[in-house]
């Protein structure tokens, strides 16, 4: 998470033109009448809010104006489907901003880089994934989850310094070459923990995946003959 004294208006303006169509998108394609008919959505929407809320609330805090925690907009966008998924990301971001733990100047920039950029890496794996039709649940497990959080993390990174190195607001490290080993210490606990989640979920509770075709990965295997008696 960035703050806005870190970024250039035009950053910020940037920001809120990428944010607010996608976001407005999200809404008039979100299932709301299943939604509201539907107490189990309800309470899976508002449960993922909450969690999603608390997990951003753990996070390190550095005097520079960068903020670093985990996204978990992977497990998110798996259970919900991406328009939920961008909507509750949303009602997160507004608790912060709430707590004052956020800048709204910055809400449009961090809603696209910790929320849009996830929920599309996810969607284009989860997409990629189901296009193959594989009947391996491993298969959605890895390539949805554990790889769709990792590439994420990756990404948000990435993008995340280079705007701010586009603006020149913010003093570079000069071990910016040794920073690659360190991609690792936050790539693999974002993929572990998103991963983990959907891991547990396709176990226990495979209805709650909005994403996961039940019908194609836990059917039982067609055989050429019947058993013999």
């Amino acid at each position: 998470m960035i703050s806005a004294a870190l970024l250039s208006p035009q950053s910020l303006i940037g920001g809120w033109l990428l944010y607010v169509p996608v976001l407005i998108w999200a809404v008039l394609r979100a299932p709301w009448v299943e939604l509201f008919t539907d107490s189990r959505r309800q309470h899976l929407l508002f449960g993922t809010v909450f969690a999603l809320f608390l997990l951003w609330l753990v996070r390190r805090d550095f005097d520079t104006g960068v903020s670093y925690h985990f996204i978990g907009m992977t497990a998110v966008t798996l259970l919900l489907d991406w328009p939920l998924a961008i909507v509750g990301g949303l009602i997160a971001q507004l608790g912060l901003l709430a707590l004052g733990r956020q800048d709204l100047a910055a809400l449009g920039v961090n809603g696209a880089l910790l929320i849009l950029l996830p929920v599309a890496v996810t969607e284009a794996c989860a997409c990629l994934v189901e296009r193959a039709q594989p009947r391996n649940p491993f298969v959605y497990i890895f390539c949805s989850g554990f790889f769709a959080a990792a590439l994420s993390a990756l990404l948000c990174l990435l993008c995340g310094l280079g705007l701010l190195w586009f603006d020149e607001r913010f003093a570079m490290p000069e071990w910016l070459e040794d920073f690659v080993g360190y991609l690792w210490l936050i790539i693999f606990p974002e993929a572990f923990i998103n991963g983990m989640v959907i891991s547990a979920l396709v176990v226990f509770c495979p209805e709650w995946l909005e994403t996961f075709n039940r019908t194609r990965y836990l059917s039982a295997p067609w055989k050429d003959e019947d058993p013999r008696p």
